[in-house]
């Protein structure tokens, strides 16, 4: 289940350009069950109307600080004490400096300063404006206040320019509202992941690989980053972006990834490997593109290097979880992966079921112990199988 499920949510909306794009932040926040209530300056109403962001919360809009239906529970302080975040999109130049100087001069302004929720920020305006030494210096005294700012995005600005100014994507946003509102019952852990394929070449335009698009592995670095963690991706081939927050590590090879994971071993206090290591490369790689000369061709492959095992042969005080993708024999073939590779838990997925392949957005799995427990989690998206196997882990870190 959403952190953002059941919490009410001000949103505080400037009068930038950007001021529509408020519109679908509040049906994301809705959608994910959240209550929103929107307060808005008075230049953010030349922009869009109080009436469709009421339209849209299912909530009246505040926008005067002296509104006798919102004073006669003195507006400013109710709407404060009730909230579990506050989110201003868009932030503008001016409610930036105005929030860094403590300046209450509209019902929003007055709100922020009289919060005890965290408070998250997404300015969005001129890149120009954005790069002013003003409006950094404003924005670091901001994050020293331990007030979390979303950084613009780049692109074509709607005022002719181009550059960082942007109002981030709703996605991002949510992600950062997300992050704020998650228990960080993972703070202090150090977390290793791995995902992704891996390529073996065998010359320089073909490869051997498999189809793992990294979902799976990046649903869980941005799972353990919302509850606290430090998170370092070690990542084989994705098209997938790196979640917020995460130290990416990209590789190509297996070689390459056991390179990665070995490095950061000693650093880790949890890892988790699920990535899609190819179990074989070529023995040589040839340094041209190999030609057609005849109707067959023989590659002669090695192993290649076992890393959940060294890990388990390696590990100290570190919880090891792995990954067993298989075609038949599911829970036999996971719990001798289980023993042999010395993991504190396996999970376990056929790849051939449906839905729960590669590059699916969902998955089935089964989650097998040391101590010979095991959990059967049924069909649902990867992300919410993430959250699920981290609850597992926290379990496991009690029980040491």
């Amino acid at each position: 289940m959403s952190a953002i499920r059941g919490k009410n949510i001000v949103l505080g909306v400037t009068g930038g350009i950007a001021a529509y794009k408020a519109c679908e932040l509040v049906r994301a926040l809705v959608k994910e069950g959240a209550s929103v209530e929107v307060v808005m300056t008075q230049n953010a109403m030349e922009f869009v109307t109080p009436l469709t962001l009421q339209t849209l919360s299912g909530n009246k809009v505040a926008t005067r600080p002296f509104d006798p239906v919102w004073e006669s529970e003195i507006g400013h302080i109710s709407l404060a004490d009730r909230a579990d975040l506050v989110v201003i999109a868009p932030a503008t130049a001016s409610f930036v400096g105005k929030m860094a100087t403590g300046i209450a001069d509209s019902l929003l302004a007055t709100l922020v300063l009289a919060t005890l929720a965290p408070v998250i920020v997404c300015p969005a305006m001129n890149v120009n404006m954005y790069n002013n030494v003003a409006v950094q210096d404003n924005i670091r005294k901001l994050r020293d206040r331990g007030v979390s700012i979303v950084e613009p995005s780049e692109g074509f600005l709607a005022c002719g320019w181009e550059g960082r100014g942007r109002l981030p994507e709703t996605e991002d946003i949510m992600s950062e509202i997300e992050f704020a509102l998650t228990p960080k019952d993972m703070a202090g852990e150090r977390v290793l992941v791995t995902a992704g394929a891996t390529r073996e070449h065998i010359d320089p335009v073909r490869f051997i690989s498999n189809p793992s698009s990294g979902k799976m592995g990046y649903a869980l670095a941005e799972e353990a980053r919302m509850r606290g963690a430090d998170v370092v991706l070690v990542s084989g081939k994705s098209p997938l972006p790196p979640p917020r927050g995460v130290t990416l590590v990209s590789v190509e090879s297996a070689d390459d990834m056991y390179t990665a994971v070995m490095k950061h071993l000693d650093w880790s206090t949890l890892v988790i490997k699920a990535a899609a290591v190819g179990d074989y490369a070529p023995e040589s790689k040839s340094a041209g593109k190999i030609k057609k000369t005849g109707d067959e061709l023989t590659l002669k492959l090695k192993r290649t290097k076992d890393i959940l095992k060294e890990i388990g042969e390696k590990k100290k005080q570190q919880i090891v979880v792995g990954f067993a993708a298989e075609t038949e024999d599911l829970m036999a073939n996971a719990a001798i992966k289980l023993r042999e590779k010395n993991a504190d838990m396996i999970v376990a997925n056929n790849v051939g079921a449906p839905g729960a392949g590669f590059e699916s957005d969902t998955n089935e799995v089964h989650l097998l112990f040391a101590s010979g427990a095991m959990e059967e989690l049924p069909l649902a998206p990867k992300k919410e199988i993430a959250k699920i196997i981290f609850d597992r882990i926290s379990g496991l870190r009690k029980s040491v």
